[in-house]
């Protein structure tokens, strides 16, 4: 190629990048400016799941550049329900709740705060009747579906570590709750169709808030029921802690099948260690971005709610390594 056409093709990429940045529009803003969103994470502050649910909402926040405000509820529901009439009485664009107090219970002050203009998303735990109510003014839900989680771990558990008729497994959970409690009676009636006898606690309200008060119920019960082949942990503080029981109660790795819900850095080192081999994959980080990307797409665009599944994988010792990393970084 001669000097002459070199001078005449950069020519032509000059006037392209010259025409491009005459019709180019202004640079784009955040679509959450200006947005105030009020957000409860379920548990205490400082507890595993629900600072990874925290963690994911304010990285949308963030990327969104909407104001945030968290909120803690000690996994209690009727704290749920106090924390959202003060965010009601805060007067902000959209409120993210956990639906474990049930649709009856909240539908009250949800039909106050949607006729306030405030828009109302869940996250964790469904509300399917405030949100066939309300999708339409931007009421979604991310979440598991907790029946569905609460059979998928079992069956794969049964499948995967062989268990059979006459196997004991101790499933703790919180089966009272309304909705919440139908991962509890899955797991239940998943496993005892599988010929297992199953045992079942139910969480305490101290427990569900502070998990390390569990060691010494865990020990009562293993120290009662030594012929125990599993335990599965309906809860996210709670698998995190198992290790932790499992060592209490002077038992050794890969003794007893360990199973629960959602990662964590301690549920990571405890599935290492033996101590844990089945974790059912919540995604909580998923739990606190899209419910924050839902308000800020419905105020500003107009769109109904969403209902996205985020739990459906299983965490185990062939493919912690890939995912270890990231729950150091609180994101899985």
């Amino acid at each position: 190629m001669n000097r002459f056409g070199l001078k005449t093709i950069l020519l032509g990429m000059l006037l392209v990048l010259c025409s491009a940045a005459a019709f180019a529009g202004p640079a784009l803003d955040q679509s959450g400016k200006g947005i105030k969103i009020w957000f409860d994470t379920g548990g205490p502050v400082g507890e595993p799941y629900n600072t990874i649910v925290q963690n994911g909402a304010k990285q949308a926040a963030a990327d969104l550049g909407c104001e945030l405000t968290l909120m803690y509820s000690d996994w209690s529901p009727q704290i749920m329900i106090e924390n959202f009439q003060k965010a009601v009485a805060a007067k902000p664009d959209g409120i993210v709740v956990m639906g474990h107090p049930g649709d009856d219970a909240y539908r009250p002050f949800i039909e106050e705060a949607v006729k306030k203009g405030i828009i109302v998303t869940s996250a964790d735990t469904e509300l399917p009747a405030l949100m066939g109510q309300y999708q339409a003014s931007g009421f979604g839900y991310t979440g598991a579906d907790n029946y569905a989680r609460g059979k998928a771990l079992a069956t794969e558990a049964v499948n995967r570590f062989g268990l059979k008729k006459g196997d004991r497994a101790l499933v703790w959970g919180l089966k009272s709750q309304p909705t919440r409690g139908l991962s509890s009676k899955a797991l239940i009636e998943t496993l005892e169709k599988a010929g297992l006898t199953v045992d079942y606690m139910e969480i305490t309200p101290e427990i569900d808030k502070d998990a390390t008060l569990g060691a010494p119920v865990m020990t009562a019960y293993l120290s009662a029921n030594p012929d125990c082949d599993m335990v599965v942990m309906d809860h996210g503080a709670l698998t995190a802690q198992l290790e932790n029981f499992f060592r209490a109660a002077g038992v050794a790795p890969d003794k007893i099948i360990g199973a629960g819900f959602s990662l964590s850095p301690a549920t990571a080192t405890a599935v290492k260690a033996g101590y844990v081999d089945l974790v059912g994959d919540d995604q909580p980080y998923l739990q606190g971005y899209l419910p924050v990307l839902q308000i800020v797409m419905t105020k500003r665009f107009g769109f109904s709610g969403l209902q996205v599944l985020t739990s459906g994988g299983f965490i185990h010792k062939g493919n912690i390594g890939l995912i270890d990393p990231l729950a150091k970084q609180g994101i899985r």
